[in-house]
């Protein structure tokens, strides 16, 4: 007598995930959200804190500790525009523009100039002066004022914008130097090897082929020498004597008097417009940035 095999397949059973699994993830998500939650709040309270202030009075300013005003005082913004006795706060943002562009431009084409020769070009001790190029990453800017004082000083360029934006050109900035150069190794060289068949020479390479894909480095480079000649303090005080050829961050210093009698209420109102071009800056370039600090080339 044989028997019928059995109906029932034998299925094999899925394993289950462990029933505190999803509760777990779920618990770190939270944990991780709310540490960025609070990290956030203690990045942007300086400048919440700062707007607040700027629409705060001078009494309130010393007695209100609070985020936000008692009672909103907008004339200080009218008060820090009008600036000083003879010089208008507008004349410090367009000595500012003038110096912050003048950077800009000195950097982007000098430095672009050289890493395209650190990068893509064959020339006698290449790596050694590129050595040296990054050494001086390792010197201190204080170090070097008082000799770079005594040549501009020489050349009559003393309470001049002409030793803040002249050096640019020449290269001077090795960081940038080096963003590029890591960014321009990543591009193929069968561009440059296509380029030279067409019957490109070296600076019709770089600025046909070379140029156009370094597009998110000279964005770096331009929003990072921005920002950085936008905040400079020490070097725009050391070659700028009189008031009307200061720079933002020198004007903003003019609100505190060393008499006891500060201004401190149009001081914070225009530290807050000193830093909308950084913000603008930010929001437009923000992808582009992000590309240039990867420095991740081309990817075929």
């Amino acid at each position: 007598m044989t028997t019928a095999p059995s109906t029932l397949a034998s299925a094999p059973i899925a394993p289950q995930a462990p029933s505190g699994g999803r509760p777990a993830r779920g618990r770190g998500g939270i944990v991780a959200h709310v540490v960025l939650v609070a990290l956030l709040v203690v990045a942007l309270y300086p400048i919440v804190y700062m707007v607040g202030t700027s629409f705060k009075s001078p009494q309130e300013i010393s007695n209100n500790l609070n985020i936000l005003p008692e009672s909103f005082t907008p004339g200080n913004y009218a008060d820090g525009w009008s600036g000083i006795p003879g010089v208008s706060f507008a004349r410090f943002f367009v000595n500012s523009v003038v110096v912050s562009v003048g950077v800009v431009v000195g950097n982007v084409v000098s430095c672009a100039l050289a890493a395209y020769a650190f990068a893509r070009l064959r020339f006698p001790l290449r790596g050694v002066w590129f050595a040296l190029m990054i050494g001086t990453l390792l010197l201190p800017h204080h170090v070097l004022v008082v000799p770079q004082y005594v040549l501009f000083n020489a050349l009559g360029w003393v309470n001049t914008p002409l030793p803040l934006i002249v050096p640019k050109f020449l290269a001077t900035d090795a960081f940038f130097v080096f963003l590029m150069v890591q960014f321009m190794r990543g591009i193929p060289r069968t561009l440059d090897e296509a380029a030279a068949i067409d019957g490109c020479g070296p600076f019709a390479t770089f600025f046909r082929i070379v140029l156009p894909l370094t597009k998110p480095a000279l964005v770096t480079t331009t929003v990072f020498s921005f920002i950085q000649t936008w905040n400079d303090f020490f070097s725009q005080l050391v070659y700028l004597n009189d008031i009307a050829k200061y720079t933002l961050p020198i004007g903003l210093r003019l609100f505190l008097d060393s008499s006891g009698q500060n201004a401190v209420g149009p001081m914070f109102a225009m530290s807050v417009l000193s830093l909308v071009p950084v913000f603008l800056f930010f929001l437009v370039f923000q992808r582009l940035i992000v590309e240039g600090i990867n420095t991740s080339g081309i990817k075929g």
